[in-house]
């Protein structure tokens, strides 16, 4: 009987901290951008947003992009430092080079695409979009020597190929 009862407490406090949590995450509501003007709108949304992000950096870099190209670069710059500061993995370094190439910082998004590079330097994919970049921003030399890497690991990849054919008349990767 004392082992139900205990069971049964620790189920109703468990329920009680899931339901507090929820209550407690950001909500975005109509009330943040109805009728407001667009930046109004959009500051209050990320503000939810970055609530909503919790520790994830691939979610903390999406809402720094936000601020970032409605051109608070202070802010969307405090979230990125924030990202930067923790563990860099390939794929994280591979968003923040897209998110500065985006925004028009080519500097910058060159050296997040040269981390990208280095932290694995054997993925066809990155290759492919890195080598995009470099075209984009006309260092050709750079961009065939990363598509020639990435086509001799993964020469049928769909996306590689498309990503290497639109650098070559402007498109971006995606």
């Amino acid at each position: 009987m004392k082992r139900v009862h205990v069971a049964g407490v620790a189920l109703v406090f468990a329920a009680g901290v899931v339901v507090g949590l929820a209550a407690s995450s950001p909500k975005s509501a109509p009330t943040l951008y109805s009728g407001k003007p667009p930046r109004e709108a959009a500051v209050a949304l990320l503000a939810v947003a970055e609530g909503q992000a919790g520790k994830g950096s691939w979610e903390d870099i999406a809402v720094a992009r936000g601020y970032l190209l409605m051109g608070d670069t202070a802010r969307g710059g405090e979230i990125l430092d924030r990202v930067l500061a923790g563990k860099m993995k390939g794929n994280d370094w591979m968003r923040v080079g897209r998110l500065w190439g985006e925004a028009g910082d080519w500097d910058k998004a060159r050296a997040a695409f040269e981390k990208a590079l280095a932290a694995d330097p054997d993925d066809a994919e990155y290759q492919a979009e890195a080598g995009a970049w470099y075209n984009l921003h006309g260092d050709r030399a750079r961009a065939e020597e990363l598509f020639a890497k990435s086509l001799a690991k993964k020469s049928d990849e769909v996306w590689n190929t498309l990503n290497i054919a639109g650098s070559y008349v402007g498109v971006k990767p995606q």
